[in-house]
């Protein structure tokens, strides 16, 4: 039998292609995904501050806060909270006898919560919410962290929080060390001293400024540590632990050599002891024939003092001079370096070191003729240095707002001290001249205003308001006039 006869018969069925399958297949750009500006990093820091503040402020507000159990009014509750969130330092009652332990507790969880560990806890809440992140999204999250990568933050979260409760502790031990032993200047117990050394130990990692050392009949407790080098050495080591950066200590302790440095680290080692330099001769020189402030001490203690308050003045805010009776050459030298501040990714305020140098940069190359900023054999993109300079604007231009305004409430309180305290609050500094007890509630209002937008920084404000549009187009250029 034939081969085709022994097959069985089958039906073909023949399937015709649908109208729409003929259609051609138009490809469009993907919709970005952006996560609902409710859950953005800015707003996630934003409304992370407004809880802290309100519920410090009215804790604050209790009678079991006040060493004297009486309610404590709001704007001054409020105004110590919003101090201690954004770790600036400025008090309008005396921190060590006005509160009492509870209200101490307060302040410490505060402006422990108000730091680096805050920074670090809003970026875990970031992660958990599983949201992706936009180019401003990781640019927030550079400024407050100090990195714009989204994988492994737990890990850093957990560094972060891990290293700073280390270096407390450690602090810590070394300040009891100190009260305890290698001065006599105060007689306390073995569980007050921890308390005051703990306590110490955190304002001065967090660049706070806030003290709790008892006052002598002569001076205030902080006044008291200018001829205790090893101490003041201590917190100095604090406060630059804190206000380095993260992203600095990071590469500092896996490289180990200068040559080895990411350009970011350079400019802030180099840029931060210039800086140390300027203000200790400032001080040094300004201050070295003014009995007000320097009178009594030998003049290694002078050196020594004049090298803690460069350190302390830009970031910290711990002082232990009256810059109420300072030359009015201090008064101009240091709100220039508490308006710089710290570096990125660090607990400090102020526009940042690493956007100083960067702006310095700039200026250097457009005077020797250079089409892009340069800084140590590395090029920085124009784009970066265009962020700078809005940094810096947007800061001085902040400044000059409300100066006018303080002037107009605070008519009784010279221009120059109001400027220094003004300037402190936004870097989140904390020095002052004195005055900031005796403002109206317009001007501590315009304070707590400067403490809190100087602590989220011009640029994250700027990148949580400005529009999310790609710009795919470019004018074309022409030449202005300048000069």
């Amino acid at each position: 039998m034939d081969l085709n006869q022994r097959r069985r018969p089958r039906t073909n069925v023949i399937r015709q292609p649908r109208r729409r399958e003929l259609l051609p297949t138009v490809a469009g750009p993907v919709p970005d995904r952006r996560p609902h500006r409710i859950f953005s990093s800015s707003f996630i820091l934003f409304f992370g501050f407004v809880l802290l503040i309100g519920a410090g402020g009215l804790l604050l507000a209790l009678p079991i806060s006040s060493a004297d159990r009486t309610f404590t009014p709001l704007v001054q509750s409020f105004f110590t909270a919003t101090s201690a969130v954004t770790v600036t330092g400025h008090t309008v009652v005396n921190t060590g006898t006005y509160w009492s332990h509870f209200g101490q507790a307060v302040i410490f969880f505060l402006m422990l919560i108000g730091g680096l560990t805050f920074m670090a806890l809003a970026t875990f809440i970031l992660v958990l919410i599983g949201q992706r992140s936009s180019i401003s999204e990781r640019l927030v999250m550079r400024e407050s962290i100090g990195t714009d990568r989204m994988e492994g933050l737990r890990r850093i979260t957990r560094n972060i929080v891990m290293v700073a409760l280390l270096i407390y502790l450690i602090g810590a031990v070394v300040i009891f060390w100190h009260i305890r032993v290698s001065t006599s200047l105060w007689d306390l117990g073995a569980g007050e001293t921890m308390w005051q050394a703990l306590f110490l130990s955190v304002s001065s990692f967090n660049n706070a400024g806030f003290s709790i050392l008892p006052d002598s009949p002569s001076q205030s407790g902080l006044a008291s540590i200018a001829t205790i080098q090893a101490l003041m050495t201590t917190m100095m080591i604090l406060i630059i632990l804190g206000g380095i950066g993260w992203p600095t200590l990071v590469d500092i302790y896996r490289n180990r050599r200068f040559a080895r440095f990411s350009l970011d680290t350079k400019l802030v080692i180099v840029t931060s002891l210039g800086l140390w330099v300027v203000g200790s001769l400032a001080l040094f020189l300004a201050e070295y024939s003014n009995p007000a402030t320097h009178q009594g001490l030998s003049l290694v203690d002078r050196i020594g003092d004049s090298v803690f308050h460069s350190v302390s003045g830009r970031t910290a805010g711990f002082t232990t001079i009256d810059f109420g009776q300072a030359s009015d050459f201090t008064k101009l030298t240091y709100p220039a370096l508490m308006f710089i501040g710290g570096a990125t990714g660090s607990v400090a305020g102020g526009i940042k070191v690493n956007t100083f140098a960067v702006i310095i940069a700039a200026v250097i190359a457009t005077i020797r003729g250079r089409p892009r900023a340069e800084a140590f054999g590395r090029e920085i993109s124009q784009s970066q240095v265009l962020r700078a300079l809005t940094v810096g604007v947007l800061g001085v231009a902040f400044i000059i707002m409300v100066m006018p305004t303080l002037t107009l409430t605070e008519s009784n309180i010279p221009f120059l001290d109001l400027l220094f305290d003004t300037v402190s609050a936004f870097g989140t500094n904390g020095s002052s001249t004195g005055i900031v007890p005796h403002l109206s509630v317009a001007g501590k209002s315009i304070f707590m205003l400067a403490m809190f937008i100087g602590r989220l920084g011009p640029l994250t404000l700027a990148l949580a308001l400005a529009p999310r549009e790609q710009t795919v187009y470019r004018f074309a250029q022409e030449n202005v006039k300048i000069g």
